[in-house]
């Protein structure tokens, strides 16, 4: 699993065509701007997006669009210089060289790429007559991915990468996240730089759709860890065990993962974590209900035989919709397991 390694220096001019006018794709002139978009300011869009605005040069454009007005226009207000607000995803592909997607759903991505590719003339109405640089971090299935990249490179309009990421809306604000992504090798380069903005760590899996599958099947393991150590952590402590020790236990020994280290479901166990606080922020029950069944959705079409998988869906969407759970962290499983708290 080859790793990019993150640029020790903010980015100065990816190698990316060169406008002849007074504008430029990272032209190696420092008096002219480059223009970027980012599409998408939910829970991780948005602090992305505040990271790519303060890390790329002053004197370039950052167009910003978003169906949710108030938040373009809080977005705005805390940028305000540098920014540019605009109607549609057409727009953004109009004016920018380079964009960044940050969706909830397979129907979003079809749809705002949709209305950037179509009509097939970028290149002649648009602000920039160069192909355009598109990075999606959504997490949707391979297969709506490919059908976006194709589009994209079929046209002619554009280069496509498939950029899902993990690290969650902490490491989104941090700008820490891991971005896996899947393009062809000549666009390696060019991607790193550009997430290594919002990021800490970029690997490239292989080609298109390899960052979606490599992350559904991170996110697959990580739904299924989360119900296990919920159940292991309820089975303690209701024999009488204390939590911490038990966790302290099972994270020097083979139980050991994220859920039962980072995000231990029992309030308490890990200080600031969503169970000790209520099981308020992390990772939404619904978003990783959601990448559960991306996943599966994904394995089907592939062949490949789960044992556990649809046992997981059928808890994961009924923690989904149970009055005391929903809207929380993916954590409050043990809650819906009557965990003791």
């Amino acid at each position: 699993m080859p790793t990019v390694s993150t640029l020790t220096s903010p980015l100065r001019r990816l190698p990316l065509a060169t406008r002849q006018a007074s504008r430029r794709c990272f032209s190696s002139s420092q008096n002219l701007q480059a223009t970027w978009g980012f599409i998408g300011l939910g829970r991780m869009g948005y602090p992305m997006a505040k990271n790519l605005r303060a890390k790329i040069p002053s004197q370039d454009t950052l167009f910003v669009h978003d169906v949710n007005t108030a938040a373009t226009k809080k977005f705005l207000e805390e940028h305000p210089q540098g920014v540019r607000i605009v109607d549609n995803a057409r727009e953004v592909a109009e004016e920018a060289e380079i964009i960044v997607t940050s969706l909830p759903e397979p129907k979003h991505v079809k749809a705002v790429f949709k209305e950037m590719l179509e009509p097939a003339t970028l290149l002649t109405d648009g602000s920039v007559d160069k192909q355009r640089f598109f990075i999606d971090c959504s997490t949707i299935d391979p297969t709506s991915s490919s059908e976006v990249a194709e589009a994209a490179h079929s046209s002619g309009q554009g280069k496509f990468v498939d950029a899902p990421m993990s690290g969650g809306v902490v490491g989104a604000q941090a700008g820490t996240l891991t971005f896996m992504i899947g393009c062809p090798p000549e666009a390696v380069e060019g991607a790193t730089k550009v997430l290594s903005l919002m990021g800490r760590r970029v690997v490239h899996l292989g080609g298109p759709g390899a960052g979606l599958k490599g992350k559904l099947a991170n996110n697959y393991l990580l739904a299924l860890n989360n119900v296990a150590t919920a159940e292991a952590m309820s089975m303690g402590v209701k024999w009488g065990l204390d939590p911490k020790a038990l966790a302290g236990m099972i994270n020097t020994a083979t139980g050991k993962c994220w859920p039962s280290e980072v995000n231990n479901p029992v309030p308490g166990v890990i200080e600031d974590s969503p169970a000790s606080r209520g099981y308020e922020g992390g990772f939404g029950i619904a978003l990783a209900n959601k990448d559960l069944k991306l996943a599966l959705k994904a394995a089907a079409e592939a062949d490949v035989k789960l044992a556990l998988g649809e046992a997981a869906r059928a808890l994961y969407d009924a923690v989904e919709k149970a009055d005391n759970c929903k809207g929380k962290d993916f954590s409050v499983v043990y809650r819906y397991l009557g965990g003791k708290e």
